[in-house]
């Protein structure tokens, strides 16, 4: 493998040299009221975050100042507050669908209040430097692709077992001291507030993968920074129209390139592109150059593994695998960007 060139935040947390996101986070004492308006806590959200960047932006942070317990009052305890209230009228996720989730109201992903997850292993078939990954694979999705290979799951937001933060907590430490790299919350964009709750109960210091299709609300993101280290993050079309005939989804470019631009100011990137048959010049080539443009310093995982699942049957130029010439000039594509950090 070809050894990544953007991912030295992620291999020193790897590593023990420095503190995960979270836990920078949870170090950062804030004092506010649990029954404040949702726009007071932002406005002591955006003082945290402040303390947060300073932090952050130490090269060689003087782990001293981060507190390694538990503080009653932390940044982290004020993100998880503000899930909550966000949780009464949805919008974590683009389509806004501004239900009350904590009342038993379903949107457009079909989750209430309680998150699912259909299994939680060391995964060894993730990106090289990130296995063994400790991967959860949430029920749900806020997509509803055609082609989806994981459609058991994602078409059944109440399947699988329920997740406790403090015993999932309890799950992360225990795959940390059995060799996992990260923990890797797959499909999480539903499950926000979860991720953020079961964070506070873990214990071990260990880079927080966000396996996403990237599809948040600008609010998500807010509460991402500060959390996440890496962003696993699918870019799957080059255009809306694309979007909208294969995961039903609209304004599709505006939502994930505001979402990866956000993501490259505070994180590192992995970007996975699965390449789809008949997709290269509307999809592919299109992706290549704004990446290469507007992030270039990323992880780029360009993807052969497509194979016809679900409901593919439904676009006929998708219902097949890649052609050897697909391949080849999705590769010429991409390298012709001068994209340096290429992962095949």
């Amino acid at each position: 493998m070809n050894e990544p060139k953007f991912l030295d935040r992620y291999s020193r947390i790897e590593r023990n040299e420095i503190s995960p996101a979270f836990k920078i986070s949870n170090s950062i004492s804030l004092e506010f009221n649990n029954d404040a308006s949702l726009e007071d806590l932002w406005e002591v959200h955006t003082q945290g975050m402040e303390k947060y960047r300073k932090i952050i932006a130490d090269p060689i942070p003087d782990e001293k100042q981060i507190d390694q317990g538990y503080n009653e009052r932390s940044l982290l305890d004020l993100k998880i507050l503000i899930s909550e209230r966000i949780l009464e009228k949805c919008c974590f996720c683009e389509r806004r669908c501004g239900v009350n989730r904590k009342k038993g109201q379903v949107g457009y992903c079909g989750l209430k209040y309680i998150s699912k997850y259909a299994s939680e292993f060391l995964h060894m078939g993730e990106e090289p430097e990130l296995v063994p990954s400790h991967t959860i694979f949430f029920t749900g999705c806020v997509f509803s692709c055609i082609y989806c290979q994981n459609w058991t799951i994602s078409t059944c937001p109440h399947c699988g077992a329920v997740i406790i933060p403090e015993d999932f907590g309890k799950i992360i430490d225990r795959r940390r001291n059995e060799g996992s790299k990260n923990v890797n919350f797959v499909t999480p964009t539903p499950h926000l507030h979860m991720v953020l709750k079961t964070l506070k109960h873990v214990n071990s210091s260990i880079p927080v993968i966000w396996n996403s299709n990237m599809y948040h609300s600008s609010e998500s993101s807010k509460l991402l920074e500060g959390v996440v280290d890496v962003y696993l993050a699918d870019f799957k079309y080059g255009n809306d129209k694309c979007a909208s005939k294969l995961s039903n989804v609209r304004k599709y470019m505006l939502v994930i390139q505001r979402n990866f631009k956000n993501a490259y100011d505070n994180s590192e990137i992995i970007l996975r592109h699965l390449v789809l048959p008949g997709h290269l010049e509307c999809c592919t080539h299109p992706i290549a150059e704004w990446v290469s443009e507007n992030i270039p310093y990323i992880r780029f995982n360009l993807m052969f593994q497509y194979t016809p699942h679900h409901r593919a049957h439904e676009a006929p130029e998708i219902n097949r695998i890649l052609t050897p010439d697909e391949k080849k000039r999705a590769i010429e594509i991409v390298s012709q960007q001068g994209i340096e950090d290429l992962l095949i």
